[in-house]
């Protein structure tokens, strides 16, 4: 009786993932074959699944624009160099809230943490005004600068629970080798803390390549643009390009669902290591 009950428990519990799975796939599986017909056919009624007048139109009108081509070339620039920058010193600082003791050490853990909790929003007006002041609006450096303030409260918490959870005895074993202490990160530490530079660096990667307000509001030409807003501009004041903003929205899409697939491992691994302390 008990096994019977435990049998459909499961079978529940598999239901209603199998219906979650269904629930947020769907507008991606939509969006797919959208891309794929007449943007005449989009609001099709009865609704149409499979193009009559199947076509890689949207995708092709996509590939011959250079200026939307260079939204992907920026997004990509601007991701990659953030997640680099973020890694570099996130490890840096999460090395030395986990192995040092110094003054003040709980107040900028303090301090970190409250940032996490202000809505970027609220920072809008003011970031922006300071960008103007330093003269960065409209280039990279505007949008580098704003994403790294957002993701390395986030990625030096995570490391540093990471490596928390890693025993000194490895960093004192470098050291009654004649090594340094940035030579036990170098050579030991960091190579142990993979998954949780991988999770951070995705984390890191999605952020900056999803984000849309401050990418909106910080550029004003198409030379800095990114892919978020190079689908926003699709939206014409007569005429919307529905076919073209699906193939953008799934090519778009395409990076984080490859990362996330190669790399979920590392990706789950990083995650919950930090919830475990030695």
């Amino acid at each position: 009786m008990v096994g019977q009950r435990k049998w459909y428990i499961k079978f529940i519990v598999i239901i209603l993932l199998v219906m979650g799975a269904i629930f947020a796939g769907f507008p991606i599986l939509w969006m797919l074959l959208n891309s794929f017909k007449p943007n005449s056919e989009i609001f099709a009624w009865p609704p149409l699944w499979i193009s009559e007048n199947f076509t890689f139109e949207a995708y092709l009108q996509i590939f011959k624009n250079p200026e939307k081509i260079r939204f992907f070339v920026n997004s990509y620039f601007i991701a990659f160099t953030v997640v680099i920058l973020t890694l570099i010193i996130s490890i840096l600082a999460a090395y030395s809230f986990s192995r040092f003791d110094f003054p003040g050490k709980k107040i900028i853990n303090t301090v970190i943490i409250s940032v996490q909790a202000v809505p970027p929003i609220a920072l809008l007006i003011p970031y922006l005004s300071l960008i103007v002041t330093l003269n960065l609006y409209n280039t990279y450096g505007a949008l580098i600068l704003t994403y790294l303030l957002f993701t390395l409260p986030y990625a030096i918490l995570m490391m540093t629970g990471y490596f928390n959870t890693l025993p000194k005895d490895l960093d004192e074993a470098v050291m009654i080798d004649g090594g340094s202490k940035f030579r036990a990160l170098r050579s030991v530490l960091v190579p142990v803390a993979i998954p949780g530079m991988v999770s951070v660096g995705m984390y890191t990667f999605m952020l900056s390549w999803n984000e849309y307000l401050f990418a909106l509001a910080l550029t004003k030409t198409n030379d800095f643009r990114t892919v978020p807003v190079g689908i926003s501009l699709l939206m014409g004041q007569h005429a919307y390009e529905w076919n073209q903003m699906m193939a953008m929205s799934i090519l778009g899409s395409l990076p984080v669902l490859l990362l996330f697939l190669f790399f979920q491992r590392y990706f789950i691994a990083g995650m919950t290591s930090g919830a475990i302390k030695n």
